[in-house]
């Protein structure tokens, strides 16, 4: 009985997390423009996103490049920043770095962008900046939200990794870095790429820290849509989100089949060779 209404409660989760979704690839495939009622299948409004007369080519262009740009950024220093904070001897240093790290996690996005904001508006009236806020603002802003998310996917790997590593590659010949770039840095990778992927999609879909520091020169995604809420959305918004909504689940698929692999392959198989008896049997 309770097998049967816990698997009810979690049914009507997934079921409210995702109709909405549902209802979004649904319609995007609508040949008309109503939401409430579906005229016929059509790939009208998939194609219609792609022609360079589509308004919306302009704002994702945008969002990929910022996207992209602020997460490889955010992912080169929050690496550094997880190893040095790995290596730091000082429990209380360590302590304190991972209390600070979680602060911009924790703080509402809100709170970040005005502040971001004030900063950024300071700064450019000291030096006399005509526009204080640009492109350069909102994307300093977007590697800033980013650095703690690679930071706690980068660190966990760390911990797991043996820490005489690097002195093993010292002592073998190379030097701190190459030891770092060819042992180091291969065991953390997919901490690493985690991070920069969790960077890459925060960035892709962040609309209030974007709202309080970009400038009229330079738009992403999501301050389009919101400015289309006074007007009727196009049905070709929501052929957009639905193609970036199969994006990412076809890249969580992937990495959590790639991890169930590498997961098979390094299990072990609880089998033992003559070899092993023999060595057992001296």
């Amino acid at each position: 009985m309770k097998k049967a209404i816990g698997n009810i409660f979690v049914g009507l989760m997934y079921f409210v997390l995702y109709l909405p979704l549902l209802i979004m690839l649904v319609f995007s495939f609508n040949s008309g423009r109503s939401t409430s009622v579906f005229k016929g299948f059509s790939f009208k409004w998939y194609a219609e996103l792609f022609t360079n007369s589509s308004d919306a080519v302009l704002p994702v262009r945008n969002t990929l490049f910022l996207a992209v740009l602020s997460a490889v950024i955010a992912t080169v220093i929050g690496t550094a920043a997880a190893v040095y904070i790995y290596y730091v001897k000082n429990k209380a240093w360590k302590n304190t770095l991972n209390t600070v790290t979680n602060i911009p996690m924790m703080n509402p996005d809100i709170v970040t962008g005005v502040s971001l904001m004030l900063l950024f508006v300071f700064v450019g009236r000291l030096v006399g900046a005509v526009n204080s806020l640009n492109f350069f603002t909102l994307l300093i802003a977007h590697i800033t939200f980013n650095i703690p998310y690679v930071i706690l996917n980068v660190l966990p790997k760390l911990n797991q990794t043996d820490p005489h590593l690097a002195e093993a590659a010292q002592d073998l010949g190379s030097t701190p870095t190459e030891a770092f770039f060819r042992v180091v840095l291969p065991a953390i990778m997919p901490g690493v790429t985690s991070g920069l992927m969790m960077a890459f999609t925060l960035s892709l879909d962040d609309f209030v820290i974007s709202y309080y520091t970009t400038g009229t020169d330079f738009q992403t995604l999501p301050l389009y849509v919101f400015n289309m809420v006074k007007k009727p959305v196009k049905p070709s918004i929501y052929a957009l989100y639905s193609i970036i909504f199969l994006l990412v689940l076809a890249v969580l698929l992937f990495t959590n089949i790639s991890g169930m692999k590498e997961k098979k392959e390094n299990k072990p198989t609880g089998r033992r060779t003559g070899i092993h008896r023999k060595q057992e049997n001296h």
